[in-house]
């Protein structure tokens, strides 16, 4: 059975990822990734970690969490900084995804024995006529 550590945000879309994977027989750890934020920035991530949370017990995985706040800063703010210095207007979701989700994320799950990693981003939902069920789709 492949281990997928899916990337819980704490919001919907990554529960659902993760609830789907679990029903498709795979061995789902719920993770939660923390990444930087200015402190004049009101920032929810305890809050986020504890839904979070909530959604692994609810689906029975088990939870980790990692802190990439050192890295996110350094890679992804400092960066984008740099670009808009250059006169450049960066997409902070580009540059988080490159190093933070498919580098750092990836790297340090499959330390941890990851098959695979997921998220909830970039997800695709298809309804139905009877507007009753929506499917969730390849991204």
């Amino acid at each position: 059975m492949q281990k997928v550590f899916v990337g819980l945000s704490g919001g919907v879309d990554s529960a659902v990822s993760a609830a789907l994977l679990k029903s498709k027989g795979y061995d789902v750890v719920g993770a939660f990734i923390k990444i930087w934020q200015p402190e004049f920035i009101e920032c929810t991530w305890r809050e986020d970690r504890l839904d979070a949370m909530r959604v692994a017990i609810a689906l029975g995985i088990p939870f980790k969490e990692i802190d990439l706040s050192e890295s996110y800063k350094k890679r992804v703010v400092e960066e984008m900084l740099k670009l808009y210095a250059m006169g450049v207007t960066p997409n902070p979701d580009v540059l988080c995804n490159h190093y933070i989700k498919f580098g750092d994320f990836l790297d340090w799950a499959e330390s941890e024995g990851a098959d695979r990693i997921a998220t909830g981003h970039y997800a695709r939902i298809q309804e139905n006529n009877d507007l009753r069920s929506r499917y969730l789709l390849r991204g």
